[in-house]
């Protein structure tokens, strides 16, 4: 594997790791600060909001310096804030470092997107990229499992210094392997921001936002699932998550794959088709306690398709300005982890058990397909729109 590659992947996995440990210890954290369970969440919204927030702004603001020098100032950024984390005293200061937490996340994966496309081969943007993401994926196979498992069974602040680690491992890999780089992006900052007038653009944000959200909706609430509904004990939710990260793994490489044979939008919609499927049916099937693991490993395999050819997709929309287009689709995919989880805990919160999370995945799924058609119509009727006009010139 190429060396630059691998390093961020290593970024990838701590970030991953941050983003998804904190729910398997969140009842330790709220513990440890003597709140409620609900009020420990707004540490999960806290690290959302600032993906959302850090993405476009640490991006623009990166624009003029060297690609490497930007990547390797986001993971200090990372590695410092999340080291902090571990020693919060109580519920503001932890929620202002998981703020200050996610700032750099969105950045590091719309940058490293593009650097992962350019330092591959032609005709292999899409591995690379998959290659960076895989960082996340196995961060959810091995990291986080381990992360959970030390954070209960010693103290939660641990998850967050194996974070620390990851982080120096990150910062030491992209100063150590990383080529120099050109800047980001030729254009100034202000004219960054002209792609915001791309209704494409604006149309794959919405389906990132929505379509991810039916991952979301199911993975949130996986422990109940496991447990509560399938009647396996506590100690099998570790294992489901192993499944469900293993199927990550697989799925991100299969969805670079589809990305390159198919193109983008129609591996998305692909994708997208098959995660309805796979919800609706886990609905039926999750009161098996084996079919309810099946489903699991299944489930995380087909969504996490989606993650490249919806990358390389804003990518290619965002012409001109592509890191700043392909830092947006990660505030997409984490407003996209806010919705799913807040609009799948509704019916649940009303008393229609914990399989209503996966109808909302599914119907999310779908509306998800609705977008992409309507981007793929779109891009038809410009092609239409610019052969008639290269034949009256003609």
């Amino acid at each position: 594997m190429n060396k630059s590659l691998l390093s961020l992947a290593i970024g990838g996995f701590g970030i991953g790791l941050t983003e998804f440990v904190i729910m398997g210890i969140l009842p330790d954290v709220a513990s440890a600060f003597s709140i409620s369970i609900p009020q420990a969440g707004h540490f999960i919204s806290a690290y959302a909001l600032g993906v959302v927030i850090g993405a476009p702004l640490l991006t623009g603001l990166g624009s003029k310096w060297p690609a490497n020098k930007v990547l390797l100032g986001l993971m200090l950024w990372f590695t410092v804030f999340n080291t902090l984390s571990a020693f919060a005293t109580g519920y503001t200061s932890f929620l202002i470092l998981r703020f200050l937490s996610g700032l750099p996340h969105g950045a590091f994966f719309g940058i490293g997107a593009v650097v992962a496309g350019k330092l591959s081969k032609s005709g292999k943007e899409a591995q690379g990229i998959a290659i960076m993401f895989s960082g996340l994926t196995i961060a959810n196979l091995l990291g986080v499992p381990l992360g959970t498992y030390l954070g209960k069974h010693f103290n939660w602040n641990i998850s967050f210094l194996m974070v620390g680690v990851v982080g120096i491992l990150a910062v030491t890999s992209v100063k150590l392997w990383m080529p120099v780089l050109k800047q980001s992006s030729e254009n100034s900052f202000v004219s960054e921001f002209k792609i915001f007038k791309r209704l494409e653009l604006w149309l794959i944000i919405l389906l990132t936002t929505i379509g991810t959200g039916g991952f979301f909706a199911w993975y949130s609430y996986i422990a109940p699932l496991i447990t509560e509904v399938a009647g396996h004990p506590d100690e099998m939710i570790s294992l489901a998550m192993i499944l469900a990260g293993l199927g990550m793994v697989i799925g991100n490489f299969i969805g670079a794959k589809m990305s390159e044979k198919f193109g983008p939008m129609q591996a998305i919609i692909i994708t997208l088709v098959l995660m309805v499927s796979a919800l609706a049916l886990n609905t039926y099937l999750a009161h098996d306690k084996t079919l309810v693991l099946v489903m699991t490993f299944l489930i995380g395999t087909i969504t996490f398709c989606i993650s490249t050819p919806i990358q390389v997709a804003i990518i290619n929309a965002s012409k001109g300005s592509e890191t700043l287009g392909s830092s947006l689709n990660q505030s997409a995919f984490n407003i996209g982890n806010a919705s799913g989880a807040y609009f799948a805990g509704l019916p649940i919160a009303m008393g229609f058990g914990y399989t209503a999370a996966d109808w909302v995945g599914a119907v999310m799924a779908g509306t998800g397909i609705f977008i992409a058609l309507i981007i793929m119509a779109l891009r038809q009727k410009q092609t239409k729109r610019k052969k008639a006009l290269e034949a009256c010139y003609s």
